[in-house]
């Protein structure tokens, strides 16, 4: 006996073993079992959702000798008839091929007739909206009132393109895509009825290949028997499929959390190397963005257990949740720019450098908070023949130093650095070509050194900046101490508000505010500047100049 695929061996032949299409069940079986019979139906949806399936239960629970019902009995010789596509008062029709309206005269003509040996003709028009315009009006009257022993049954992937008036004299039902879960739960019944080994990996790999279509999940897991000799097992479907392994993505956001670019683009290379399609790693890099965003904000709707969860959540510690939302914008919008790059790796290579362009930020258990922005009150404009006002003095308990206080000093003396502050500026400036300017160079600038000795150091960051804070940070700025002492050492970082230390970025800001205000005054002194402000009224707009420092380490300014 020659072999049937599994696709017409388990096509489901009663409303009881259809699998993802509840609702349509519902309403045609109590239609049948209280006799309020249609005389057109038009079924819905996307390609091996159900629709002509479905019209063939239908048409058994018409024609069964055992009664109309719901459930035909599937062994008298009107159902088995139809199974079997032999049964002469059921026509399935392909309008691709009979779209004319010489076709449709036909078929309306054969009717009229009785049936020859069931109890109703039953006409099922597979791709309707093929049939043409003047085909469609030619069966509008039949169609509206067909004689008592007729029922149309239309079937449709593009139902915009069916006319409303044929609409209107239809009963529609719209098939949904099928769920993976529904689509793995269906393929393992059939290979345990099969006898075949399998993993269940291998069959999500199958379910989200299929893309809602049963039809296409039991056609590829017939590719996938005869690719693994009789198993089905994760590693070979996905060759199979061209899918990407977990693996090579959660490393790449492993990497991407280490803000670390050659190791991106080292596993992207390998990628390349295995011929591993940039399409499909985009799509299952927002797929994982998705899980990780849920674990995240509602780890109690999560939609399944699988076992890289545990990988997700530990992952999701070194996001922000709203570089999650950023990073998923970027890997969907990267998917669509592929055809538009130079080529397909290229593209991934671009996605990817773009991620870490757009430095993560970081949370330490709790979801971080941002504080409001300073309001600033614009200062009047002033002649020049005015004299200037002066600033006003800022409290005395203002850190003249602090990045966040709301009132610095204008002409405070230089700070004061203490020996552990002195040493840890060295010791950043030592380690900035380790770190690169990633966020583990910004947690060492803005930490200050409380004790360094032969195997321990301790550093300490200030509450507010709690947030720049991460343990993979962390075991980075201690390798890269490691390194540069040549010696064992372990690091530690303590929370707390001490601000009596002066941490590097402070005094770099202090820096950059003092060369800002020496640009300035070059340009306020500036004889042409002078003069125009003298004579036109002019007014020097602070905010646009900038301090471009040289390689000569001398001070240019510009207007």
């Amino acid at each position: 006996m020659s072999y049937q695929v599994l696709a017409r061996k388990w096509r489901p032949r009663k409303f009881s073993t259809l699998v993802g299409q509840e609702h349509v069940v519902r309403a045609l079986t109590h239609a049948l079992n209280e006799k309020r019979l249609h005389h057109a139906y038009l079924f819905t949806g996307t390609r091996g959702v159900g629709k002509t399936t479905i019209a063939r239960i239908l048409a058994k629970s018409l024609n069964c000798e055992a009664g109309v019902s719901a459930d035909p009995c599937g062994r008298c010789s009107a159902c088995q008839a139809i199974d079997v596509d032999r049964f002469p008062d059921y026509l399935e029709m392909d309008a691709a091929s009979n779209r004319g309206v010489d076709d449709m005269a036909a078929l309306l003509e054969r009717a009229i007739y009785a049936p020859v040996q069931g109890r109703y003709k039953v006409y099922m028009i597979d791709e309707a909206h093929m049939l043409s315009g003047h085909a469609f009006n030619a069966m509008l009257k039949t169609l509206e009132e067909p004689p008592e022993h007729v029922k149309f049954i239309l079937a449709t992937t593009d139902p915009q393109k069916i006319p409303v008036t044929v609409l209107s004299r239809c009963l529609q039902f719209n098939l949904k895509q099928m769920p993976v879960a529904a689509i793995v739960q269906h393929l393992t019944t059939t290979l345990n009825a099969e006898g075949a080994s399998f993993d269940v990996e291998a069959l999500q790999e199958i379910a989200r290949a299929a893309a809602g279509s049963m039809r296409d999940a039991l056609s590829l897991l017939d590719q996938a028997i005869a690719h693994g000799a009789g198993a089905v097992n994760a590693r070979e479907t996905r060759e199979m499929l061209g899918a990407v392994d977990t693996t090579y993505l959660l490393a790449l956001f492993t990497a991407l959390a280490e803000a670390d670019g050659e190791k991106m683009l080292n596993i992207a290379e390998d990628m390349q190397t295995r011929s591993l399609s940039a399409a499909n790693a985009l799509q299952e890099m927002a797929v994982l963005l998705t899980r990780m965003q849920l674990l995240q904000l509602a780890p109690g709707c999560a939609s399944d257990t699988r076992a890289t969860d545990a990988q997700l959540a530990t992952l999701a510690q070194n996001f922000s949740p709203a570089f999650i939302q950023l990073a998923y914008q970027i890997v969907t919008q990267g998917r669509a720019d592929l055809p538009l790059a130079p080529d397909e790796h290229s593209g991934f290579l671009m996605t990817l450098l773009r991620l870490l362009a757009f430095e993560p930020m970081r949370v330490s258990g709790a979801r971080e908070t941002y504080p409001p922005a300073p309001m600033t009150t614009p200062t009047p404009k002033a002649r020049a023949d005015e004299p200037p006002v002066a600033p006003q003095k800022a409290e005395a308990s203002e850190s003249a130093y602090s990045d966040d206080a709301p009132g610095k000093r204008e002409n405070a003396p230089p700070p004061v650095l203490s020996a552990e502050d002195a040493q840890w500026h060295a010791l950043t400036a030592a380690l900035k070509a380790k770190l690169g300017a990633g966020p583990a160079q910004s947690l060492a600038q803005h930490c200050t050194l409380r004790h360094l000795e032969d195997a321990r150091c301790v550093l300490r960051l200030s509450t507010e900046r709690q947030s720049l804070f991460s343990p993979v940070l962390q075991n980075r700025l201690e390798q890269a101490l490691r390194e540069h002492l040549g010696r064992n050492i372990a690091l530690s970082i303590e929370i707390d508000d001490d601000t009596t230390q002066i941490t590097p970025a402070q005094t770099a800001a202090t820096q950059q505010r003092t060369r800002q205000k020496t640009a300035v005054r070059a340009i306020e002194n500036d004889t042409f500047v002078r003069e125009a402000m003298e004579h036109l009224d002019a007014v020097v707009d602070t905010n646009s100049i900038q301090f471009i420092p040289h390689s000569s380490q001398q001070t240019d300014t510009g207007e």
